[in-house]
């Protein structure tokens, strides 16, 4: 295990990790308009059809996340990482495909295996961070790997406007039906290139033997977890990621509500991914060598502000930008000790699959996410900028409640002194 944040081995994740995000981002992006408002493949999925994308890729995570954590204590991270990376070319192959026919379902297909792909990457990559750097690096080291995650949100939700500008342009271009899969082929042999630096690290527990039995896996982790703060906090990371599947769906409608370009539109979610960029590498900062739980309520408070005026404020696009910039910087204060927390109070040998119940719990709760925005939209016929009310509300009042819970492990001191 090494003492300093960016040594060869995290930095490895680290860009493995960005060009996973910007594959993710990028196919997701491409889809969301294609079948958003306006897009080519908008009247197959009816309205609200990013929803189902969005389904695409969070059902995956609930159904295998519990399974990838048991794999991920049996087996070395850095195996699982190049085997994932490896299925990554040829998913990134299926989607080549699927946009050179012009079709809706292989492209679908793609992002749920590339969904599946992720799921076995997420415990081993979270559970893999103490492994590099140590306790007392794990706020660092969070900070920096969401800063470089959320630098490859904006590279792929940027490139995706311009890609799918080239698969489907408007008047009477010519369509080159051939550019979304060769981007995703290109990101895909990049990162299994950078994933080929991180060092072997030992199995934490080769005698786990994997159940396929989810509902055993999930009951008996949640069992374990709830005997300390461990399952509050996974509750909490979780709450993030409903709200931020409700934001990222509501964004792409902005092209119409703000009558701007597909590249505009990108740039939006862009600087989303920027501030929680920002945010992000701003609280592994300010919590040093230890962590610091008091940035959560910080993080839950300025969310809820900004989302708020975001849904109730009038529709121009450099104040939407503004807003959307305050709620990334906030929502990087909350998920940055929150991270830390779930892989600091995991046992080292049952990491793999605590991280992986915690990132069932948050795919979950993104599927919530998803399906509050589709009857937003579709069952009460809401405009797609007032749902960022309900994500002020589920801010304030969904992790109010938790962190009130919370309350005894966000003052805790020895937190802010970690074993290094």
């Amino acid at each position: 295990m090494e003492g300093r944040v960016f040594n060869k081995g995290f930095t490895s994740l680290m860009f493995t990790q960005f060009f996973g995000a910007v594959n993710d981002n990028l196919l997701k992006g491409v889809l969301t308009f294609a079948v958003a408002t306006g897009g080519i493949w908008a009247g197959q999925l009816g309205k609200g059809g990013q929803s189902y994308v969005a389904l695409c890729l969070t059902i995956p995570f609930i159904i295998l996340s519990g399974f990838a954590g048991q794999i991920a204590d049996r087996t070395s991270k850095q195996r699982i990482t190049v085997l994932v990376k490896v299925a990554e070319i040829g998913i990134a192959a299926v989607g080549f495909s699927g946009f050179l026919a012009g079709n809706l379902w292989i492209t679908l297909f793609a992002m749920l295996l590339l969904a599946i792909q992720s799921s076995f990457f997420g415990p081993a990559k979270y559970g893999m961070i103490p492994e590099l750097v140590g306790d007392a690096q794990l706020s660092q080291a969070n900070g920096s790997i969401n800063m470089f995650t959320n630098i490859a949100v904006i590279v792929g939700t940027l490139a995706a406007g311009p890609v799918y500008s080239a698969f489907d342009p408007e008047g009477s271009a010519e369509a080159h039906r051939w550019v979304p899969g060769a981007a995703l082929l290109v990101v895909a042999l990049l990162g299994f290139g950078t994933c080929l630096f991180i060092p072997r690290l030992k199995a934490m527990d080769p005698t786990v033997r994997p159940s396929f039995n989810l509902i055993d896996t999930y009951w008996t982790a949640i069992r374990e977890m709830s005997r300390g703060s461990l399952l509050l906090v996974a509750i909490a990371w979780a709450t993030f990621y409903m709200i931020g599947m409700l934001a990222l769906l509501i964004l792409p409608d902005y092209r119409d509500l703000l009558s701007v370009s597909p590249t505009q539109a990108s740039v939006l979610l862009g600087i989303l991914g920027v501030a929680i960029g920002l945010g992000s590498v701003s609280a592994g900062l300010i919590s040093g060598k230890h962590i610091e739980p008091r940035l959560i309520p910080v993080g839950a408070i300025g969310m809820s502000v900004f989302f708020a005026l975001l849904g109730v404020l009038p529709l121009h696009y450099y104040l939407v930008a503004s807003l959307l910039f305050g709620a990334g910087v906030f929502a990087g204060f909350y998920i940055v000790p929150l991270q830390a927390l779930l892989q600091h109070l995991s046992p080292p040998d049952e990491r793999g699959r605590f991280l992986g119940t915690a990132n069932a719990m948050s795919f979950v709760a993104s599927t919530v996410g998803s399906l509050i925005f589709l009857l937003a939209r579709k069952h009460l016929s809401l405009p797609s900028n007032r749902i960022f009310l309900i994500c002020a509300a589920l801010s304030l009042v969904g992790t109010g409640v938790l962190l009130w819970r919370m309350r005894k492990l966000i003052t805790d001191p020895a937190l802010r002194h970690p074993d290094p």
